[in-house]
């Protein structure tokens, strides 16, 4: 009898057979052939359509690409214009617009150079304004003193109380030491020349001394560079408590910032900064800077406008800002209360009841009064309806 062989089923491909072997051959082939990966249709009709998107542009955005190329270059020659003609300084009082598009604007680095120039030009008013202002300025203004004069007075007003005190010392005042003025001397001149980079320890120990106003009188601020008034700005209203920085805001700061303005008509980039660096400190700044020009009167338009367009920029508390309402309408009205009233109405801050009632009596005193009223006036009086008129 024959034997029949047992029949041997196929293997599947996946269990190692000839048919695995043929399969893996085929898939190494297929990877192998990088031409046929690459001549795929789909492939084909992307990169034609990359290639033909590089080469041609739609009809809009051509038209958007050749409008900003038109700006660009009217920029350009607009700048090179303004180059060669003279600078032209006129700016309008500030509206209530120009505060809020202003909130973001960042202010520039000391060391831009190109960037360290007078940001508050001349202020334009009309002549039948600005002849109604002069009816409402103090008829008898103090005489204009400098700095120097300034703290002379103060020293002698010093060496007067002591004299009062102790009438029977024969040196109520006695002189410093030598060497102590020389080396304050020395410093003095560094001031003078003063633009970037570090100051003397000498001056910097300044804040810390009881005598301090005698021995800042030996530097002779008024003569320091603009960039060492900003220096010294930073260094004293950091180091200083309220009241000693009140005094020097009062006695340095202020008095250079109504020279700088008087003389050149506008305020340079350091004083500039130097107040923005004194409202660390509101309180001092309100006492030592804003309210002794409300309450002397003879606050110009000018002075008013930049010392309020750094009140805008900066961040002021709502405590200190509705003491400083209250004492502003209090006071005799002159155009710069109404420019720094409609600064701090426009911040809209959630006054207490009492800073409310005395704007609205400040404004009522106006409702006999027969000279014709400033247009200061009446801005500032709408900004403070438009903002409180639901209270």
């Amino acid at each position: 009898m024959l034997k029949m062989g047992k029949i041997k089923k196929a293997r599947s491909r996946a269990s190692g057979g000839p048919g695995s072997n043929r399969h893996r051959s085929d898939l190494a082939q297929a990877i192998e052939n990088t031409d046929d990966l690459r001549d795929h249709p789909n492939r084909k009709g992307k990169e034609r359509k990359r290639q033909e998107e590089s080469e041609f542009v739609d009809d809009k955005l051509t038209k958007k690409i050749l409008e900003a190329a038109r700006k660009q270059q009217d920029e350009f020659d607009g700048t090179q214009v303004q180059q060669a003609a003279p600078a032209k300084f006129t700016t309008k009082l500030r509206t209530k617009e120009d505060d809020q598009s202003s909130d973001d604007e960042e202010w520039p680095a000391l060391g831009d150079e190109s960037q360290q120039s007078d940001f508050i030009e001349e202020v334009v008013v009309e002549e039948e304004d600005e002849k109604l202002l002069e009816t409402f300025m103090n008829p008898n203004p103090p005489s204009r003193r400098t700095l120097a004069d300034i703290i002379m007075e103060k020293l002698n007003e010093k060496q007067s109380d002591v004299s009062t005190l102790m009438p029977d010392v024969e040196n109520q005042m006695p002189d410093m030491d030598p060497r102590i003025i020389e080396v304050y001397k020395d410093v003095k001149t560094i001031l003078q020349k003063y633009r970037s980079g570090k100051l003397p320890k000498a001056f910097k120990v300044i804040p810390h001394l009881r005598n301090w106003e005698e021995i800042l009188y030996v530097t002779e601020p008024d003569s320091w560079s603009a960039a060492a008034m900003y220096q010294a700005t930073r260094i004293f209203v950091s180091n200083m408590n309220v009241h000693m920085t009140q005094r020097f805001l009062f006695l340095v700061l202020l008095p250079r910032i109504r020279d700088d303005i008087h003389y050149y008509k506008r305020l340079n980039f350091h004083l500039f900064m130097a107040l923005k660096k004194a409202l660390f400190k509101p309180a001092a700044f309100f006492k030592g800077i804003l309210l002794p020009l409300c309450e002397e009167g003879t606050c110009t338009l000018r002075e008013a406008t930049i010392i309020a367009s750094v009140m805008a920029k900066c961040s002021i508390p709502v405590l200190h800002a509705s003491a400083a309402m209250l004492k502003i309408a209090e006071m005799n009205y002159s155009g710069a209360n109404s420019i720094f009233l409609r600064i701090l109405i426009s911040k809209k801050y959630a006054l207490p009841f009492r800073v409310i009632d005395a704007l609205v009596f400040h404004f009522l005193s106006f409702r006999n009064e027969q000279r014709p009223l400033p247009v200061l006036w009446h801005q500032c009086f709408l900004t403070f309806y438009e903002t409180y008129r639901y209270v």
